[in-house]
């Protein structure tokens, strides 16, 4: 069975929900496959738009889903969590770094330190120079991902991982796919956790 996460760095829900994917994983058996996607540009495709622009001037809608977010932290246990002072970033530079980082055989290393300086020890990642330096500063050979990540192949793959979640019914980040089935936002962790339990229990072939 596949399960995907389909991430961008620069929304803070996709970073809390990843915080508390490892516990699904321990309790399911099942591993969840990371694929980036470019938020602008499922944004674009879809008409949406940020939370920070869809609930400008809302009364009380903002101050209900910050305690939300609160409540998700403390049933997770997440300790890590910063609010970027610069939010939103363009995340272009940093998803591009992601699928080089595959390519590349370096993901892992990659994922934990952009989520480092983009939420744990916030920093301006769309500048170039604070990007290279602390991607650096958390031992990356950054200079060879930054090459890769402006080849051909790598911006088509994007693109293709993008477009690819928009036909899928993909409208923001983060998403998940469990076989077929579309979950979207961290609060829904806990449905993709019973649908995992529930897939596994059925016939290869009904969920194929």
């Amino acid at each position: 069975m596949k399960v995907e996460f389909q991430f961008d760095f620069g929304s803070p829900n996709a970073y809390l929900a990843e915080r508390a994917i490892p516990g699904v994983e321990r309790r399911t058996g099942v591993k969840f496959d990371y694929v980036p996607i470019l938020l602008g540009g499922i944004y674009k495709a879809t008409g949406n738009m940020s939370p920070a622009e869809s609930l400008h001037g809302i009364k009380n809608k903002p101050e209900y889903m910050a305690l939300e977010t609160q409540r998700f932290i403390r049933r997770h246990n997440i300790t890590t969590f910063r609010q970027n002072p610069f939010f939103p970033v363009n995340t272009l530079m940093l998803m591009r770094g992601a699928v080089a980082a595959q390519f590349e055989g370096m993901f892992e290393p990659y994922f934990q330190a952009a989520y480092h300086h983009m939420w744990e020890d916030p920093k301006k990642m769309d500048d170039v120079e604070v990007f290279r330096a602390a991607l650096k500063s958390s031992g990356l050979d950054i200079d060879r991902l930054m090459a890769r990540a402006q080849q051909d192949d790598v911006k088509k793959r994007l693109i293709d991982l993008t477009t690819d979640a928009v036909n899928r019914g993909a409208f923001g980040s983060p998403t998940f796919f469990v076989g077929k089935e579309m979950f979207f936002g961290k609060d829904q962790l806990r449905d993709v956790e019973e649908s995992i339990v529930e897939q596994m229990r059925q016939p290869a072939a009904s969920i194929a």
